[in-house]
């Protein structure tokens, strides 16, 4: 190298920084080709309540994210107190995916021409509502219940059960006084004696199981078979299939770890839910949990929900539930 004359030298350093900007460039293409061949960022905006069991399971143990993460989607959570403000983001865009509403949250949600798409359903699970009295009432029957306060949160399952009761008992929503509260303030309301019953869902039944203050009148058996369904914004299932796939396969997966697994699960939910593992426990073995796709003959009691909220005055009008799309994985992913 010392005896190595000028131009030499010159040339062997041109090389040089030729093979070096080369490997540079080489090694920028290669990252740009990795950058081009990983998915886009997607966010996915999840709408929940703290009863929705499996979407609290999934958030709660990291699944759903890890689920997700080759497709490179980010969750953003939001927690709603009841199905019918969740309703209401789907229809504003606000969320892309609804955790499990009551059966009748998506009649109103169609009634106010949401664009959204029916995901997945829970088989039945009735006696996860209840009519709840004092204790001490004199109320043997729902027909008893004429010109009393009756609390119930608006558009929530337990509404329709409410609605249904009072059909089965010859009586109509004028004829008791309807008091709309989310679930919490209808515990105290009917603690407290300002109402005269409460018609809720689990685990709010369950929580008053061991009050010894209350009783339950009476389940969803033979009025309501209460099944929970997910929904899904139709653009963002449109746009991204695969997640909402991923969505579906996860929530089966929970429903089934959920019944599998009973006491790890309430141990998991009840600090969520602020109750002992021992209620929810007993909530949870009232749910079915059993995640399935949304068929023609599952469906038929959606019909019978609208045309009774239509009936009473509680949507603006009449409509056809089966004129709202049911999500379908492509043939093979299911």
């Amino acid at each position: 190298m010392f005896g190595m004359n000028h131009g030499r030298r010159r040339l062997l350093e041109t090389v040089l920084a030729s093979l070096t900007f080369g490997a540079v460039l080489f090694g920028a293409s290669t990252a740009a080709l990795a950058d081009s061949a990983a998915p886009a960022a997607t966010e996915l905006r999840i709408g929940y309540q703290k009863s929705s069991t499996l979407i609290v399971t999934l958030k709660a143990q990291g699944t759903l994210e890890k689920a997700l993460a080759p497709l490179n989607v980010h969750i953003k959570w939001a927690e709603f107190a009841s199905g019918l403000p969740l309703a209401e983001a789907l229809n504003a865009n606000a969320v892309d995916f609804s955790a499990d509403v009551a059966d009748t949250v998506p009649i109103f949600a169609q009634a106010a021409h949401a664009d959204f798409v029916y995901v997945a359903q829970e088989a039945p699970s009735p006696t996860a509502q209840a009519i709840i009295v004092p204790k001490d009432s004199p109320a043997k029957s729902f027909a008893d219940l004429k010109g009393k306060r009756i609390a119930v949160a608006k558009a929530a399952g337990a509404h329709y059960l409410l609605l249904a009761a009072l059909k089965r008992a010859g009586l109509t929503a004028k004829d008791v006084e309807i008091v709309y509260l989310a679930p919490a303030d209808g515990r105290a309301a009917i603690e407290t004696g300002r109402v005269d019953a409460w018609v809720t869902w689990d685990p709010y039944v369950a929580s008053v199981e061991r009050e010894p203050g209350l009783r339950i009148l009476s389940d969803g058996t033979g009025l309501a078979s209460y099944q929970r369904y997910y929904l899904a914004s139709k653009p963002f299932a449109d746009a991204h299939p695969e997640v909402v796939r991923v969505l579906y396969e996860q929530l089966v997966a929970a429903g089934v770890w959920v019944k599998a697994h009973p006491q790890d699960a309430a141990h998991l939910l009840a600090p969520v839910w602020g109750l002992d593992d021992a209620t929810v426990e007993r909530a949870n073995g009232r749910r079915s949990y059993a995640v399935r796709l949304v068929e023609a003959q599952n469906f038929g009691e959606q019909q019978s929900i609208a045309d009774t909220f239509f009936a009473a005055g509680f949507i603006p009008q009449a409509i056809d539930t089966r004129r709202v799309g049911f999500w379908k994985p492509a043939p093979g992913k299911a």
